[in-house]
């Protein structure tokens, strides 16, 4: 069940941060009148230190560091607003992996940060959250940047971002994928990251077959991946990243003709099972058997949308790992979502597993 943790030789410039585990110190003490040292308790060494084998739901992507802009009034788009300005730790997958950790799920994330505090940071946040960084890199700009700006209802009025390297992703994948793959529950990954890595994700999920789930951050990106779609056991998107993805134009569609219309997308295309996101008017799902519905969404009062959608995936991808239909899932995925827009937290607040109905 438990496994010490080898540690690994340098084979690569940037600095794997495997260290960043923290190991208890412990102190034993062996009574000075022992008359046999064979009746003297074992003393307890660092090679008997428990390291769990088990890596959860492990989420592959990119760190990404949001800086949010909120005006004081209503937001004119073509002049100057007044407001304040938050720098917030980001990223789809980071949020992804911290919300599935806010439900104790226990994930381990793959990603990259800065040789900097604020790298640092990141990892210590989610140390705190009880996500496995184990695998995680340190490298020098090693993280991406998401500029946004607000209107006074709390939508993004315009955003801007700037991706970070993620290639070093694939050495690790390389050196310890079997390692990361074996002991995981399923995957989370990016579908827009380097298509090598995402290749090798798939190639690894088959090999320890695993269920494997897709995420988006760049949809231009995304839909170059779209042959890849076809061994992920769900993707997940937006109304507009859809109409990209099967080139049309969803935008004025209800729920319902949404639905109808994405059950004969998915099984033409062959897809395992899709979820897509509609705002306020909820989400709609189909897999390639021919089941299709919708999710209503839950009635709150909207303060910031951002990390709606990570959530949304994080409660799904957690829902079908630990046995749920898949609109059980969508249902799991609304309700943290909903706990999101209610915050300026662009992650959702803790939640017991069994809260959600998740039994893990």
């Amino acid at each position: 069940m438990f496994k010490f943790r080898k540690k690994r030789e340098k084979g690569h410039e940037y600095n794997l941060t495997y260290d960043n585990l923290a190991v208890p110190e412990i102190h034993t003490h062996e009574p000075e009148d022992a008359a046999d040292e064979d009746e003297k308790k074992p003393g307890i060494t660092y090679d008997s230190v428990a390291i769990p084998e088990k890596n959860g739901i492990v989420v592959i992507g990119a760190v990404f560091v949001d800086i949010k802009g909120f005006p004081e009034d209503i937001y004119i788009p073509d002049g100057r607003n007044a407001g304040r300005i938050e720098y917030i730790h980001g990223g789809v997958s980071r949020n992804v992996v911290e919300d599935i950790a806010n439900i104790e799920l226990r994930p381990t994330f793959l990603g990259i940060v800065d040789d900097s505090a604020l790298g640092s940071d990141v990892i210590h946040k989610l140390q705190n959250h009880k996500v496995n960084t184990e695998y995680m890199l340190t490298i020098p700009n090693g993280m991406g940047t998401w500029l946004a700006v607000f209107d006074h209802r709390g939508d993004v009025a315009g955003s801007i971002s700037q991706r970070p390297n993620l290639r070093p992703i694939l050495d690790v994948l390389e050196e310890s994928g079997d390692e990361i793959f074996e002991n995981a529950d399923s995957v989370v990954i990016e579908v827009d990251m380097d298509k090598e890595i995402v290749k090798k994700v798939v190639s690894l999920c088959e090999k320890f077959k695993k269920p494997l789930y897709g995420v988006v951050s760049n949809m231009s990106i995304a839909a170059e991946r779209r042959d890849f779609l076809r061994k992920f056991d769900c993707f997940i998107c937006n109304q507009l990243e859809a109409g990209m993805f099967f080139s049309d134009d969803y935008s004025e569609k209800t729920p319902e003709a949404l639905a109808e219309i994405l059950a004969g997308c998915v099984k033409r295309a062959n897809i395992p099972s899709m979820v897509v996101t509609m705002g306020g008017k909820g989400a709609v799902y189909a897999d390639r058997e021919g089941t299709y519905g919708i999710c209503p969404a839950k009635k709150v009062q909207v303060k910031d949308t951002t990390g709606a959608g990570d959530a949304f995936c994080a409660g799904v991808a957690s829902g079908l790992t630990y046995g749920k239909t898949l609109e059980e899932a969508v249902e799991i995925g609304t309700r943290l979502a909903a706990s999101v827009i209610t915050s300026s937290e662009n992650v959702c607040p803790r939640f017991l597993p069994a809260e959600l109905g998740i039994d893990a």
